[in-house]
């Protein structure tokens, strides 16, 4: 069974930095591209950001030049970095797995970002 536990929310003003950790078990970690999602308040659930197995990245545009995602597969967990944050960044953030033939996507708990003005 898949797990992912993030970690890292918090109450940041705006330009304030976070890092979010996302630890995972119960999959093969280094074969698995991970991603970090968001869901404010009223609001879809959208893709932040995403890190393939041996590294590639993609960013939504909102996140580009401000959010880096980073992965340590000994360590089985991805990371997000974020500078500059922004009162819309305020979201609850999640991890997930890319699905894959081997694995369908899951998804962490959450952790809540709020950036004040």
């Amino acid at each position: 069974q898949v797990q992912l536990v993030e970690s890292g929310g918090g109450s940041v003003q705006a330009g304030g930095s976070l890092r979010l950790s996302c630890a995972a078990s119960g999959i093969i970690f280094n074969i698995n591209a991970m991603e970090w999602y968001r869901q404010a308040p009223g609001k879809q659930r959208e893709l932040v950001a995403g890190i393939t197995n041996d590294g590639l990245t993609n960013y939504a545009e909102f996140a580009k030049g401000r959010f880096t995602i980073s992965r340590d597969n000994n360590k089985r967990t991805v990371y997000l970095q974020m500078n500059s944050l922004k009162p819309e960044d305020t979201a609850v953030y999640y991890c997930s797995n890319r699905p894959n033939l081997r694995t369908a996507r899951s998804w962490g708990q959450g952790t809540q970002v709020t950036v004040s003005s």
